[in-house]
């Protein structure tokens, strides 16, 4: 399973916005400057989070993202399902990519219970869980 750079950028962007604590939000600009990405390639990011009901512009266009749920309710899935349907380790765990083999495959229980594994991790760790964990939330909030 490779997670793509949409899904990473997303998470980078989610972080980001997390640690924001100005009412009137992160311009799309700045998140792309702080996080060293292309606005350009931000836009498709910013619209997934933003269909998907993660994050919403504080005052309408042009005005600063922040999250739209506690950080304590958004869960890594729901960003990587911003973008993908569920973690598929490998192309057989998509319910609609059967192959001949599905019946008597003997590695299938393996990649099915690994791939709950990585979904049950995904669905209980929170963008709040990440910050108790991760140093680099203080020096991104000391920064700003």
């Amino acid at each position: 399973m490779k997670i793509n750079t949409k899904i990473r950028y997303g998470l980078r962007t989610m972080i980001e916005l997390c640690c924001q604590e100005n009412k009137n939000g992160i311009l799309q600009k700045d998140i792309a400057k702080n996080q060293q990405l292309s606005e350009k390639y931000l836009d498709p990011i910013i619209s997934a989070l933003k269909t998907k009901g993660l994050i919403i512009n504080v005052a309408g266009k042009k005005s600063g993202y922040i999250l739209n749920k506690p950080k304590n309710q958004i869960t890594l899935l729901d960003i990587f399902n911003s973008f993908e349907n569920g973690p598929e380790i490998v192309p057989c765990m998509n319910k609609h990519n059967i192959c001949d083999r599905s019946e008597n495959c003997t590695a299938k229980g393996c990649w099915t219970e690994l791939n709950d594994i990585i979904a049950n991790y995904m669905k209980n760790t929170t963008l709040e869980d990440l910050s108790k964990k991760d140093s680099n939330f203080e020096k991104l909030i000391e920064i700003k």
